[in-house]
């Protein structure tokens, strides 16, 4: 059978943009389509936008900084519009960097969206069929939105990057990365930030320490962070909640609840299950992602599903029809951009080149870019005790830069050890770029390090890294 293409791949994020492009320079004939922007979440609605805003947000502590090191500075007002005009701008010129490469790799590039007819066939939002070799679903995944009332009202954090205003105060309901990461880019940029998790504690499954000090640092910095609570519902704000809030009648903790900023009309009323009520200008939902299947036809040609409408693949990221493929986020298995681009490059090595790669998903290294940050690599404290015996060493400290500006930030790090082994099983790191250090600490980790390893290793001083090299006896065994 003759087929238009060798490959048509549906999503044109990170994973599929490089699978794409790679299969061409292979020889493949290769069609892309996005019904969107070209980039994905990571570029347009994630990674890439979160990343500056987090930048963006750290100013307002360096001036405080700045003064105590000698500089005679003064403090200033952040302005949205400025800094979201240049955003704009920029993710602009990333969507067009990514549509100049698949253009220079002859991918053809459908700007549609592409739903599946058969195994070989796709057909376009304009009516066009098209058939293919091999299909690569590449669609990611997108925010959830919890069924309650007015919850509508309510934001994700594809429209937080689009707001006309910033609003002076704002509800982050969840506690995975994604709230917690934008509880604290929102009060660096002088938003009111409460947040609301329905767990004990934020950032579940990472190492329970390091999440730990994450949240007491949010709450320093100013984050009105609630666990075990959650939304009961929600509704447009009228005059008379403004007032019951500005009388005192809406009791929080036994003191009268602040008065929010009304910039959004009269903002969104909240109920919480604690009982308490409070208006903010807006409310944010971080409380998951789903993967993007919906609609498309994949049950209707024997693609199968799970639970949250993930694709279900092979090592090999093949679905149960041989000629259709999935990569990033749409599997839910490693919902991390990175380890999408893996997939892509490994479906490329196995469909385009004879040589089956299974993509290794063991030892990912990771960051949270929360305020304070985390970086992370290998097994938790609380998974590595399960199969014991483990040591546990671990230092925690106040950095000699915020010490000196009279600031109370603590820093972690953290090794996890096999007391059989001497294997390093996982590093956390807490601490001012920890995404930048947990890469490098990542490639030990990953090279398969002992402890005695890392104790060989001369320590670079003063830094707050030397820390790894310098722990020479554990805190605790399990």
């Amino acid at each position: 059978m003759t087929f238009d293409y060798d490959l048509f791949v549906i999503g044109g994020g990170s994973g599929g943009v490089r699978a794409g492009r790679v299969a061409a320079a292979n020889g493949a004939k290769v069609a892309l389509a996005e019904e969107f922007r070209m980039g994905g979440t990571c570029v347009i609605r994630g990674c890439v936008p979160k990343k500056l805003m987090v930048f963006a947000s750290g100013y307002s502590e360096m001036f405080d900084d700045a003064r105590a090191y000698g500089w005679d500075v003064e403090s200033g007002a952040f302005n949205w519009p400025r800094f979201r005009g240049k955003l704009d701008a920029e993710l602009e010129r990333l969507e067009g960097i990514y549509r100049k490469l698949l253009n220079g790799s002859d991918v053809e590039i459908f700007d549609a969206r592409a739903t599946i007819k058969d195994a070989h066939t796709v057909t376009l939002s304009t009516g066009q069929d098209i058939t293919a070799k091999h299909i690569l679903v590449a669609t990611g995944g997108r925010p959830v939105v919890p069924d309650m009332p007015g919850a509508e009202l309510g934001i994700t954090s594809n429209e937080i990057f689009n707001l006309e205003t910033m609003p002076k105060s704002i509800l982050i309901v969840g506690g995975g990365y994604i709230a917690s990461e934008f509880a604290g880019i929102l009060n660096g940029l002088g938003v009111q930030v409460t947040q609301f998790y329905r767990g004990a504690q934020i950032l579940r499954g990472f190492d329970d320490e390091a999440r730990g000090l994450v949240a007491e640092g949010m709450r320093a910095k100013g984050v009105d962070l609630h666990l075990g609570t959650n939304v009961v519902e929600m509704r447009a704000a009228t005059e008379d909640d403004l007032k019951g809030i500005d009388g005192g009648t809406l009791m929080d903790g036994g003191k009268p609840a602040p008065m929010p900023g009304k910039a959004a009309g009269h903002g969104i009323w909240v109920k919480a299950t604690n009982g308490n009520e409070q208006v903010y200008d807006q409310v944010m939902f971080a409380t998951g992602r789903a993967p993007n299947t919906d609609g498309m036809g994949l049950e209707n040609v024997g693609v199968t599903l799970g639970r949250k409408g993930e694709i279900i693949v092979d090592e090999y990221s093949q679905t149960k029809v041989p000629s259709i493929y999935a990569i990033g986020d749409v599997t839910d298995r490693i919902q991390l951009t990175p380890v999408a681009i893996r997939e892509g490059m490994a479906f490329v090595e196995t469909v385009f080149k004879g040589n089956p790669t299974a993509v290794d998903h063991e030892l990912i290294p990771s960051a949270v870019f929360t305020q304070p940050e985390l970086g992370t690599i290998g097994l938790t404290e609380e998974l590595a005790a399960e199969n014991g015996p483990i040591e546990v060493y671990c230092s925690s400290f106040k950095p000699m830069n915020h010490s000196f500006a009279g600031r109370d930030d603590r820093v972690l790090m953290k090794l996890i050890v096999c007391a059989d082994t001497r294997k390093v099983l996982g590093c956390h790191i807490v601490s001012d770029h920890a995404g930048e250090l947990i890469q490098l600490a990542g490639i030990a980790v990953k090279m398969g390090a002992t402890k005695e390893d890392f104790d060989r290793t001369v320590a670079v001083h003063p830094t707050m890294a030397e820390e790894l090299v310098t722990m020479k006896e554990p805190v605790r065994a399990a």
